[in-house]
Order: C-alpha cells, then structure tokens, then sequence
C-alpha cells in the first residue's frame, strides 16, 4: 500500500507477548526491590507548569511492586490486512473479546481489546478511500465504537446508545447518570457494520469504545486502537518513514495484588450500574505509565530523525511532555501536525502539553545526541513514576534522507475561518461534578442542545471552572482565542480537541461540513463522560 508507514515494523502485539526474564534484562528480585521503593520520578511542582490545575482527577495507587521502567521494549501495533478489497473500499474485521497481556512482570492482566490485544490492531486507510469495518462483539457487556477524529455519518459514528451486543445476550439497562428510556437504544447483535468515507485530508485517528455510562471503564480495560488516514500531500513530503514513523499511545493504568486492572466501579460487571466511587469522580489517575501497551518502554534509535504520532488515550491524566536531557541547540520537538492532520509549517517546542484524546505529529531529531545518550521522555506535571513516559536509546548513526520541509500544507478553508466575541453562537458552560453538567444540565438523549445548519460557519464560547477536554464529533475546528488572548503555540492547526483550563472563556470557529444527522460533544475525561458531562448537535 503507498505510503504505509509501519509495515517494517510490526512487533508482536502485546497481549500475546510472553517475555521471559532474561529477555527483559531485569531479574525477579530487582523488580521486586524497585517496586518497594517505587520509581524515582523528575516530578516538578503544579505551580510552575504554567496551570493552576494542570490535572483533574484521584491517584489510584497499585497494590503489587511495578515493573523497573525502561527494560521492556517499545512495541509497535500491528497493522490490520483488509479481509477484501475492490475498486472502492476496503473491508475489514475486528472482534471485541478478551484477551491476557503482560503488563507486570510475571503476571498474566486480563483485558478487553480489539482482536483481544491492547492497543487494538492498526487501520491503515487512503483519504477518499472508503473503510467498511465489521466489528464483532465477544464480551458480556455491550460496546459501540467511535472513530475518534472521523468525518462520518451519523449512522456509523457510534453514538452512545448505538450498541452492539454478544450474539445470544439482551441489552443490560444499568442505573446510571442520565435519563435514558430503554427504546433510546439502537441494538445490534453478533456484529455492527460501520461505514468510513474518510472524504478527509491525511491525519491520525483512533477508535475507541464510546458505551453510554461506561466508555471509561471499558476504554480503562483495552478498547482502543489507532486509525490512520493518509494522502498524496502528506506521502510527497520528505518526513520521516518505515520504521522511523512509530505511533506512541500513551496511558495510565494501576493493577491490584493478582496484577490484574485496578478500577473504582461501582459495578466490576459493567451490567447494573455505572459510575465510579464517590472520591474518583473527578477522574481516574494511574500510577503506570504505558505506551503501547508496556510500562515505560524503551526505544532503541538511530541518529537521525523520527516521526510519533503522539495520542493521549489516558482516561483523565493531562501530560506536560519534555525531553531528559533536553537536546543542545534547538527545542526538542518539531510539530508537523495536530488532531486534525498537517499543519501549513512546522513549529518548534520545548515542552508539549496534551490533553486526554489530543493528538501531536511529532519530530524528534536523535542526531542532536551522541550514540550511547539516553534519553527520557519527562512528564513535568507527574510525581514519581508518573513523571517519566518512555526512553529513547541512540544505538548508532545512520544515513537520513529525511527533512522538514518550511511548509507542510496549504490548509485552504482553514485559513478562511475567523470570527470575534460579537460573532459567538453558542455558549456552553461545562460545570457541575455530581453529576457533571453542559448549561447546568445532565445529558439527555431526546433534548438537541445545539442545531448547526449543514454548510454553515458558527463560533461557539466554551467556558468551565475546572479542567475539562473538550471533544466535538464529525469535524474539526479552530481556535480563535484563549480568554480574548491568542491561542498557545500548540493549539495550532485543525483540531477536534480543546485543552480547556479552568477559568477561561474559548472561543472556537468550525464549518459544519460532514453530514446531516445527530452527534454528541463532550468532556473527554471519561469519567465525566460517564457522569452525564455530554450534549446533542442535530446537524440540519
């Protein structure tokens, strides 16, 4: 396929990986000695990451000794082959069912992923190139899934009360946060086909469980994948390829005694009601870092230039991300993309903050360090484990055709989009905690809170006194300003996720082009989501 990016780089997905000790270059005992005395963080105070409250949630603390950071290796995803393929489409299969991975040494977790791995396997699709997924259901509870980023009818977006039960199984109707009469459910059994025409430019996008009352849990336990979207513009540039384009999930997790997932519900079973424990209702913070499924993996580089995409799928945790030693001469990341795809140049940034469900393309250039450097991805806003991600490993030099061109994209109507407080629209006001509210209001499916007309432009006030990111489904948008000041250096480019910090009143602009239908906009910490912090766009 032109352009694929992971082909020469498809480690075993985790869930099926069994490393042995020797393997990890960590015995049994150190393991168990770093545990007792936890990770060594790089942990920097609230107060000078710039946010009075940089986030927004309850630590839940492991109760097993944690795996000794950087001895694992990265793994890469694998990229899923279309089960067929025509003129037009391509088709392709995933089952939701359980499946084991080892997350802690020694320990077999059990989790829920797409094909029984975590992170689910990764679609690979051509802009204007229709995806058909057929998505099967093998877990007791329902699912629905959302492409997150995605430009889809309504019919296919997964919208929360769009289920897909296991064949043979009724439709549980737990207590929850919102009013929810059971004919509001659209209920599919076995499997669910879902339709992408992907008439959109080249971008990184992820799908994820979107279950009404429980995306969090649900996404908590493994049910998330990348989807990547590429296009003639983004392959002619000379950006780096193969297995120098590597996709970084990054999530937080904590494990209980039997090294299984720890998570406060208040059901385990997901079928008679939702929600979290009273004092986790803010969110849920993990302990461990993960990317890709590992605790603190370590990456192993040439020196020459790499390409992540960067995507935050932790359920609550914000990141403030830096490079340990920072690189000499130059900031540490270049910016070539945003949630929404290509930006028109690059940017430079020291530190690169990222809201749950952001996403960043990312440039970091290794010939800046010497082979033998190593070289840690730092949280600024963690304590402890939590202020380390991942390390980089610079094993040797290599030769690089790469580069970064001085302009990426000519981002057309983007460029046309403006307006000023006198032009807003909408104002939604995102309060509340128990449960969480838009407008002093809980969610409610049969009330349409916002009916934008297909093809126009509106600039929408969103305002809070608490963090919350924001998502709105089928397009992206962009930012106009941040308490009537311009936005930051990294709310560049289209985006389909606003960093909302408390206290600011943001103003944002988007062309509602897409289709006609019903779709939701929400917090995108999950735990408000559950809560009932979400409302309806009819788009007419």
């Amino acid at each position: 396929m032109a352009g694929t990016g992971f082909h020469a780089r498809q480690a075993a997905p985790t869930a099926i990986t069994t490393p042995k000790e020797s393997e990890m270059g960590v015995s049994r005992r150190s393991v168990l000695q770093w545990g007792a005395t936890s990770a060594l963080g790089l942990a920097v105070p609230a107060a000078l990451s710039g946010c009075s409250s940089p986030v927004t949630g309850k630590d839940l603390r492991s109760d097993i000794p944690l795996p000794q950071p950087f001895t694992r290796a990265l793994p890469v995803p694998p990229v899923l082959a279309p089960t067929r393929t025509d003129g037009t489409t391509d088709y392709y299969e995933l089952t939701a069912k359980e499946g084991t991975a080892e997350m802690v040494p020694g320990h077999r977790t059990r989790i829920w992923g797409y094909n029984g791995i975590f992170p689910g396997p990764t679609i690979e699709a051509r802009s204007g190139r229709r995806v058909v997924v057929e998505h099967r259901n093998e877990l007791p509870v329902p699912t629905t899934v959302h492409l997150h980023g995605g430009h889809t009818p309504p019919d296919s977006d997964g919208y929360p009360t769009d289920v897909l039960v296991r064949a043979g199984a009724e439709l549980p109707h737990p207590k929850g946060h919102a009013p929810m009469p059971h004919d509001a459910f659209s209920v599919a059994r076995g499997s669910r086909t879902y339709t992408y025409p992907l008439k959109q430019r080249a971008m990184t996008l992820w799908y994820h469980d979107h279950r009404m009352d429980f995306t969090g849990p649900q996404v908590y336990r493994g049910l998330a994948g990348f989807h990547l979207v590429r296009d003639d513009e983004d392959d002619r540039l000379p950006l780096p390829r193969g297995d120098r384009e590597i996709p970084l999930m990054i999530t937080d997790r904590a494990f209980d005694e039997d090294g299984q997932l720890k998570y406060p519900s208040l059901d385990s079973t997901l079928l008679r009601e939702s929600g979290v424990e009273n004092s986790y209702m803010k969110g849920v913070l993990g302990d461990v870092i993960m990317v890709n499924g590992v605790p603190w993996p370590l990456l192993e580089v040439s020196a020459t230039r790499y390409r992540f995409r960067l995507l935050n799928a932790s359920n609550a945790r914000r990141y403030e991300l830096e490079l340990d030693p920072a690189p000499p001469g130059a900031p540490a990341f270049t910016q070539i993309g945003s949630d929404g795809g290509l930006l028109d140049r690059p940017r430079q940034h020291q530190r690169i903050p990222i809201a749950q469900a952001e996403r960043f393309d990312l440039i970091i250039d290794f010939s800046r360090y010497k082979v033998g450097d190593e070289v840690t991805l730092v949280n600024k806003i963690g304590e402890k484990g939590t202020a380390q991600v991942m390390r980089f490993r610079v094993v040797r030099r290599a030769t690089d055709d790469s580069r970064i061109p001085a302009t990426l994209s000519d981002l057309g109507i983007y460029d046309e989009l403006h307006g000023n407080e006198d032009s807003v629209a909408r104002d939604f006001k995102f309060n509340g905690g128990d449960p969480w509210q838009i407008n002093d209001k809980v969610f409610d499916v049969n009330r349409i809170d916002a009916n934008p007309k297909l093809g126009s432009t509106e600039v929408w006030k969103l305002r809070t006194n608490q963090h919350h990111p924001v998502h709105l489904h089928m397009l992206q948008f962009k930012l106009l300003s941040r308490k009537g000041k311009p936005p930051r250096a990294t709310d560049a480019g289209w985006k389909d996720t606003l960093d909302l910090f408390p206290g600011e009143d943001t103003l944002i602009v988007a062309r509602w082009n897409g289709y006609p239908g019903r779709y939701v906009f929400h917090c995108h910490n999950l735990e408000h989501e559950d809560m009932a912090m979400m409302a309806n766009i009819q788009v007419e």
